[in-house]
């Protein structure tokens, strides 16, 4: 644990610089440095700091994406060539020419899971300084960039009713009702965009007639069981991690409207 404390320290002082950050120049331009709303933009804030930075990334997993579009009907030819073999030799065969498909591809089926996955240690990041704002306040202390004054701003500062360090399993400054309802509505509207998101991202790469295939498999699982991720973390996450959890979902959705009507050429070559 204590080996994961440090790899995680880095993450956590930068997300507490970003959103001091965000809400000391909120403040400076008027908004009240104690009010719940000023903190909950600096979270947003810190979305947008993180998936900006990760555009780069996204744009490498949607050409990842359109070529493993073009793959698909030669996984297909695959999955027919040892259709019904089961010994460990043919097993081991396939995989050794299923990887051979992705390298000449340049992808992989899992290309898709990439932005997310470098997000893990800033949300958890997240977690661990909003969770830990309600001990420091108390104990007089700050938490990495914040101040032991913003550190009590925070842990005193709601909106809609609702603590931002509060979770429906976790009590906090505000009404436990307004905490349940604005969590309920937050993991409604994240498991949406999800569903959406996903719903868009099969639409562009898995062409019709790949019913069966390994990608397609995946991209089901990603859309039913991540809102399911959602529901549970939901209920155990303060508001504000839910605030970030929420508005990234809301990001990841528009950026695949953007890219929704450009599928991949006919002629795309497997280095483009």
């Amino acid at each position: 644990m204590d080996f994961l404390n440090e790899v995680m320290e880095p993450f956590r002082w930068l997300v507490s610089v970003i959103m001091v950050a965000f809400h000391d120049g909120l403040a400076a331009l008027g908004m009240p440095a104690a009010e719940g709303w000023t903190w909950t933009l600096a979270i947003i804030g810190l979305v947008l700091v993180i998936r900006a930075a990760l555009i780069p990334v996204f744009l490498a997993q949607v050409r990842a994406q359109r070529r493993m579009r073009l793959l698909q009907p030669d996984l297909k030819t695959l999955q027919e060539k040892y259709q019904g073999k089961t010994d460990q030799l043919s097993r081991q065969s396939m995989a050794q020419e299923q990887m051979a498909l992705y390298k000449k591809h340049g992808t992989n089926p899992f290309s898709a899971c990439l932005p997310m996955l470098i997000q893990v240690p800033f949300f958890f990041a997240l977690f661990q300084v909003l969770s830990g704002i309600s001990t420091r306040a108390a104990q007089g202390e700050g938490i990495g960039a914040m101040s032991h004054d913003q550190v009590v701003q925070f842990d005193q500062s709601s909106i809609f009713g609702a603590s931002l360090t509060a979770s429906v399993l976790h009590g906090g400054v505000g009404d436990h009702a307004a905490v349940t309802v604005l969590t309920i509505l937050m993991i409604l509207a994240m498991t949406a965009a999800q569903f959406l998101t996903q719903k868009l991202v099969m639409a562009r790469t898995v062409p019709s007639g790949s019913d069966d295939s390994p990608f397609m498999r995946q991209q089901k699982m990603l859309l039913y069981i991540l809102p399911v991720v959602f529901a549970l973390g939901g209920v155990l996450f303060p508001i504000g991690v839910l605030i970030y959890w929420t508005v990234t979902n809301a990001w990841t959705l528009g950026q695949q409207f953007l890219v929704r009507d450009r599928p991949a050429p006919a002629g795309t070559s497997p280095g483009t």
